[in-house]
């Protein structure tokens, strides 16, 4: 575990030092403000109180939530995990400064879970495991596949969590006046309390709750954004274009000198493949992440398991929908002339600054801000400790580990994995989104086409598991070391590298399983009662 998580954070100062990423500026330390600290101190307090509330007593309520979630409650627990800062302050910030390019977010984010619905949720469901490498070990009879794979979502939780830090950090700075710093460690660690006290049940119940708090603060300050500009406020997520539009071609008080037309335009400033590459990396990832896939584990029929994707689905629409309005009213009022420093990960609350609201619309996007980020830290934290205590301890290490000692070190790993994140989150490597498109990039390239075949092709053996697993990672972390002038970046980004990727792992999963061989008949039974099952 110490080794591994060695290995993650030289791999992320190897990215900084050869300036792989863009490191983000951060805003400096600020004035503590009153209102929006009320808000923030009052959300904390409450999702602190669902935990202790819905506090899990057993393994099966830590890892899956005593499997006992509804469908629509589900579905809200998925767009809450789902819509991490990446979505709520990632998001309108890319878009902010990439305009249509970064829309590919928007398609390859909601176009998983269509992959989802359609090849995994009942299946994964009814085969009835706990976790993503549970899955992985039982269907691939291979303590070294469990073991390989329990890795993979560490490094999944941990990359994906540097984002949700940097969001928790900035809010917390931005509202608090403390320094960016200060504010990873104070947030974080109120995000390790209700994690630990509650497990899956209790973070699956905030999660519904965080759900309520996004959408109510994404949507309410856009309604008096779109107002104050001068655009139509009924719909402000149509009213927007018109923003484009005057953003493009001059008017609303924007000079034709000061306008931006490859900010519409679909490939002024990137390529058509560069784009797809991005939106299929995006997709193929959403369908390989971890905690996820996990979300399927929490509900009590298989038909459940499907409808709370269509609700997710329509959940998280709602969000995404409404965030490339943020970004373009912050785009106008920049080329208005009426901005003061925009920092793009935090578009959002400037957007409402921009607009000249009062500082508690302001605040209030704060708050949903570091709910979202909150939500998805849960399940990754989640996710990561399940697979060293339930993947690698239990499974692997001491399989006949009492309740008591199970929860235990599921709490350790927690705690390990909370508090390593830290060191990264204190300087980040990038903008949030692409901190995170790098945790989508490696859950494509490994567990997609992992989930894949072991559910729809029999004939995949567990030789062809372990070997998809190391190609994905080659591809994966090989791709972010690749120079940039080279015509190998151009076609393997390095946050879009499954376009290559999942193809080639899956020729080499098709190719090893071919020449090895094929699996017992008791895989085969069970794999048939997996599809016809009910």
């Amino acid at each position: 575990m110490k080794k591994m998580m060695h290995w993650g954070l030289s791999l992320f100062f190897v990215l900084m030092s050869t300036n792989a990423f863009a490191v983000a500026d951060l805003n400096p330390e600020g004035k503590f403000k009153v209102v929006p600290a009320i808000m923030m101190i009052a959300l904390l307090i409450l999702f602190i109180l669902v935990g202790v509330f819905s506090k899990a007593q057993n393994t099966e309520d830590y890892w899956a939530a005593g499997r006992g979630v509804g469908q629509i409650g589900g579905g809200m627990a998925i767009a809450s995990n789902w819509m991490s800062a990446a979505s709520y302050l990632g998001m309108a910030g890319l878009i902010y400064l990439k305009g249509y390019f970064a829309i590919s977010y928007v398609l390859g984010w909601t176009g998983g879970y269509v992959l989802l619905l359609v090849l995994m949720a009942g299946q994964v469901r009814r085969y009835g495991k706990y976790t993503a490498p549970d899955f992985i070990g039982d269907r691939y009879y291979s303590t070294t596949a469990r073991l390989m794979s329990a890795l993979i979502v560490i490094t999944i939780s941990f990359v994906y969590s540097v984002g949700q830090y940097k969001g928790i950090g900035m809010m917390f700075n931005w509202i608090f006046g403390i320094n960016y710093q200060t504010s990873v460690v104070v947030g974080t660690g109120v995000v390790l309390a209700y994690v630990l006290i509650s497990g899956m049940l209790g973070a699956t119940k905030n999660m519904q709750v965080q759900y309520v708090v996004i959408v109510i603060t994404f949507f309410l300050p856009l309604f008096f954004i779109a107002s104050k500009l001068g655009y139509f406020s009924a719909v402000p997520q149509i009213g927007y274009g018109a923003a484009v539009y005057d953003i493009g071609h001059g008017g609303n008080g924007i000079s034709a000198a000061a306008t931006d037309a490859s900010y519409y335009l679909p490939f002024a400033k990137y390529t058509a493949y560069h784009w797809f590459a991005l939106c299929i990396t995006l997709m193929l990832g959403t369908a390989g992440l971890p905690h996820v896939i996990g979300r399927f584990y929490v509900v009590p029929r298989v038909s459940d398991a499907r409808w709370q994707v269509v609700w997710g689905l329509f959940c998280i629409a709602l969000v995404y929908w409404t965030a490339p309005a943020y970004a373009a009213f912050a785009k106008f009022s920049n080329l208005l002339g009426t901005a003061g420093t925009i920092t793009p990960d935090a578009i959002v609350v400037n957007a409402a600054e921009l607009a000249g609201l009062p500082e508690w619309f302001a605040g209030f996007l704060a708050a949903g801000g570091v709910s979202a980020a909150f939500s998805t830290v849960g399940g990754l934290l989640m996710a990561g400790s399940s697979a060293f205590a339930h993947d690698i301890y239990f499974r692997v290490l001491n399989p006949n580990a009492s309740e008591e000692s199970k929860m235990k070190i599921a709490r350790v790993g927690t705690i390990i994995l909370g508090v390593s994140i830290i060191v990264v989150a204190l300087n980040p490597p990038a903008l949030i989104a692409q901190i995170t498109a790098v945790a989508f990039a490696l859950g494509a390239n490994t567990f997609f086409p992992l989930f894949l075949l072991g559910l729809w092709w029999s004939r995949t053996t567990k030789e062809a598991a372990i070997a998809g697993m190391v190609v994905g990672l080659v591809v994966t972390f090989g791709s972010m070391l690749i120079p940039k002038a080279s015509i190998l970046a151009y076609y393997i980004p390095f946050t879009s590298s499954a376009i290559v990727g999942v193809p080639l792992v899956l020729a080499t999963m098709i190719i090893v399983s071919m020449m090895t061989p094929e699996p017992s008949s008791e895989i085969k039974e069970l794999l048939y009662k997996v599809h016809n099952d009910e």
